[in-house]
């Protein structure tokens, strides 16, 4: 579940936009819920200009049966009102092993599967963002 304290509020305070990740387990899936919620509320009450540019889906394992109906189940629950990102971030021992070493998981396993899977999500997020320039270039014109 995640933590709902004041750090998450502040920081959502001062943030333009959120990318909220999400484990495709059910206990992930209900804390989901109740962080978007929070989400809308600081929205309405604190920071009007806060957007949710997506939900990632990470730690996913795509070998099981329970990890895919749940991702199938997120996307289908909030694909039409938030983006649901393509790119899942697999679960990994490699990924697991850079806390302990401090690195970044591009220096630890710079061509393992995560590390592509993060790539892969700079390019979705890269075209988030120039959807929005292009939006506000419109709407100056």
């Amino acid at each position: 579940m995640p933590s709902l304290g004041m750090l998450t509020i502040n920081a959502l305070a001062a943030a333009d936009s959120v990318l909220v990740p999400a484990q495709p387990q059910f206990l992930s899936a209900k804390g989901l819920e109740q962080l978007l919620q929070t989400v809308n509320k600081v929205r309405r009450q604190i920071n009007r200009n806060l957007r949710i540019d997506g939900i990632l889906l990470t730690m996913a394992d795509s070998r099981t049966n329970y990890s895919k109906e749940v991702s199938s189940l997120l996307r289908s629950s909030y694909g039409s009102k938030i983006k649901v990102f393509d790119t899942e971030i697999p679960r990994s021992v490699r990924a697991a092993e850079i806390s302990a070493e401090g690195k970044s998981i591009y220096a630890h396993d710079p061509n393992g599967k995560v590390a592509e899977a993060y790539r892969s999500l700079t390019g979705e997020v890269l075209k988030i963002e120039e959807q929005r320039e292009k939006h506000k270039s419109d709407l100056s014109r």
